[in-house]
C-alpha cells in the first residue's frame, strides 16, 4: 500500500503556517465583471492517476518542499481521498511558501477553499475565500455565488442573499432563474448547486435593493 502520504505529512508538520484571520468582506459592490480565469483553474503537476500520481507527487515535494503546483496537487488529492488532515497540512505548507504576488497564489487558495468545503468545513472555506479575495481587489464573476452558497450553508442567509442579488445585478439572464446552473456551474456537485438554489429563491421572494 502506498505510503508516502505519511512520510510527507512528517516532513512537512514542523514548518505549517498558522490560519489566517481573514478581514471582514464588508457588503457586495454593484457588479462583478471580472473574468479572474487564472483563479479558477486545477492545479495539474501529473496526468497520472491514483496510486502512479500519489507517489510521484510525494517523491517531488519530500525532495523539495517548495515543488509548489506538486505540493499543491498532492494537497487536493488526499483531501479527496479522505486524508483530509493531510491535505490540510500540505495546502498551509504551500501557501506559506507562496507570495501573495505569486501566479500560483490566487488558484491555490481557490481550489484549498472548495476542498475544505467539500470536506465539511464551510467555515475553514469561507475564510481561504475571504483571505484571497481581499490579497486584491478583483470583482471576478465566481465571487458572488461563491459567498452566497457558502454563507447559506453557515445559516449567515441574509448575507448569502445579498451576495447572490450581486450576482443576479452583474449578469440577470444567468442568475435570475436556476435553470442554467448545470452550464453555469459545470464543476459544482449537484448538491452545490441546491444550495445555491435555496438562495436563488430567497432572493426571489424578496430581491434586496441598491444600495
Amino acid at each position: 500500500m502506498f505510503d508516502r502520504f505519511s512520510f510527507a505529512a512528517s516532513v512537512l508538520l514542523a514548518s505549517l503556517a498558522l490560519p489566517v484571520s481573514a478581514q471582514s468582506l464588508g457588503k457586495p459592490v454593484e457588479f462583478y465583471f471580472d473574468a479572474d480565469s487564472n483563479t479558477q483553474r486545477n492545479i495539474v503537476a501529473s496526468r497520472d492517476s491514483g496510486e502512479a500520481a500519489m507517489a510521484k507527487l510525494a517523491k517531488v515535494v519530500e525532495r523539495n518542499p517548495r515543488a509548489i503546483p506538486e505540493a499543491a496537487q498532492l494537497a487536493h488529492v488526499a483531501m479527496e481521498g479522505g486524508r483530509t488532515e493531510l491535505g490540510r497540512q500540505i495546502y498551509e505548507r504551500t501557501v506559506r511558501n507562496l507570495e501573495t504576488s505569486d501566479a500560483l497564489y490566487r488558484p491555490v487558495l481557490w481550489n484549498y477553499g472548495w476542498d475544505l468545503y467539500r470536506s465539511g468545513d464551510a467555515a475553514a472555506a469561507l475564510a481561504q475565500w475571504e483571505t484571497l479575495i481581499l490579497s486584491r481587489r478583483v470583482n471576478a464573476g465566481w465571487i458572488p455565488t461563491t459567498l452566497a452558497m457558502v454563507l447559506w450553508k453557515l445559516d449567515r442567509k441574509d448575507e448569502a442573499v445579498q451576495w447572490y442579488a450581486a450576482a443576479v445585478r452583474t449578469e440577470p439572464g444567468q442568475w435570475s432563474g436556476t435553470a442554467r446552473y448545470a452550464e453555469l456551474l459545470p464543476a459544482w456537485r449537484d448538491t452545490e448547486r441546491a444550495t445555491l438554489a435555496e438562495v436563488q429563491a430567497a432572493w426571489a421572494e424578496n430581491p434586496p435593493t441598491w444600495p
